[in-house]
């Protein structure tokens, strides 16, 4: 299954450790994600941003100790305790940056028939 858009509810973003270059972060989020049946979900991510740009195509790794992955199990705990920066009405909204309004994804998508 291939979601379509991902928009975050809530979510923090986890310091990543070397070897991972500086400014890079785990984003650990809950959303709702929107599936090729066109049947929203709501789904915890940890994605990678580098740079403040959220990388799909990156799969997120955790240098053994690091204290990466306790990080990470610790921000998840914190989300469904109902903690987190907001992210609603955002697209991959990124660290201290706004995101995407949810006005200009409708733009996008039409834009590119998605």
């Amino acid at each position: 299954m291939i979601h379509k858009a991902y928009f975050p509810i809530t979510y923090i973003d986890v310091p990543a450790s070397e070897p991972h270059p500086a400014n890079t972060y785990y984003r650990v989020s809950m959303g709702i994600e929107h599936w090729d049946n066109e049947e929203p979900r709501y789904v915890y991510k940890i994605q990678m941003v580098f740079n403040g740009v959220v990388v799909c195509d990156t799969s997120p790794f955790y240098p053994q100790g690091s204290g990466d992955f306790s990080r990470i199990i610790d921000a998840i705990s914190t989300i469904r305790k109902g903690g987190g920066r907001n992210g609603r009405g955002m697209m991959t909204a990124t660290g201290d940056q706004p995101g995407m309004l949810l006005q200009e994804m409708e733009q996008m998508l039409k834009m590119y028939s998605i």
